[in-house]
């Protein structure tokens, strides 16, 4: 397959590179940093220096244009505002769809996160720091946007609390689970096997526990 990452640098989407390469398959990364280009064609993934914050949708549109498959792991990151919550967590994500879309690339992975049912409605739970509930409205906004879109095969992905911990190859998979904790690991190999075996219009939260990987992906609806 060609799989392109946008926010290839982060922890998951490098091990994502990093499997999917070691299995023979073409990974082009989209990155913000050319400082990052090295690490990638270490983990053999092919660098694209593209910012989407201020890409054209042409632009994006190029890069991932015959690919099998998109998967958007950015996200501003910590330290961000609640402004970069917004332009990079659904802003680019959005960005990518309408580049999938231009390009004719049906199969499109989005990693978001738990608690994103917390703000709908426009609410904000008590207690909620402010910025997070930026970041959980705009990882909404985008899993509503994608998911409207009948080019598009969408598969929402929503980890709870990441750890370095080793990946065990077992997890609990579903619409809603208890919170918890996931190894970067595992969910780079949940990954995989829903570009593997995709789910279109699944949105399904992800947690450490017992069911192995290919079990859990493959009981999704």
């Amino acid at each position: 397959m060609r799989i392109v990452i946008a926010g290839a640098h982060g922890q998951v989407a490098r091990r994502l590179g990093r499997l999917l390469s070691g299995r023979g398959d073409t990974v082009v990364g989209l990155v913000r940093n050319p400082d990052h280009r090295a690490d990638l064609e270490a983990d053999g993934t092919t660098p694209a220096v593209l910012d989407l914050e201020s890409a054209s949708v042409d632009d994006v549109a190029e890069v991932v244009r015959g690919a099998d498959a998109v998967v958007f792991a950015a996200g501003a990151g910590p330290g961000s505002g609640a402004a970069r919550k917004d332009s990079v967590d659904r802003g680019a994500a959005v960005l990518l769809a309408d580049a999938a879309e231009r390009a004719g690339v049906r199969t499109y992975l989005l990693v978001s996160s738990m608690g994103t049912d917390l703000v709908a409605g426009g609410g904000t739970p008590e207690g909620l720091d402010d910025v997070f509930a930026a970041y959980l409205r705009a990882k909404l906004a985008a899993e509503q946007d994608l998911l409207a879109r009948p080019a598009l095969g969408v598969t929402v992905l929503r980890p709870g609390g990441l750890s370095d911990e080793p990946g065990t190859g077992r997890v609990t998979l579903d619409r809603h689970v208890e919170r918890g904790e996931i190894p970067r690991d595992d969910v780079a190999a949940v990954l995989l096997e829903f570009l593997d075996h995709p789910r279109d219009g699944a949105v399904v939260e992800l947690v450490a526990g017992g069911t192995p990987i290919p079990e859990a992906v493959a009981s999704v609806p």
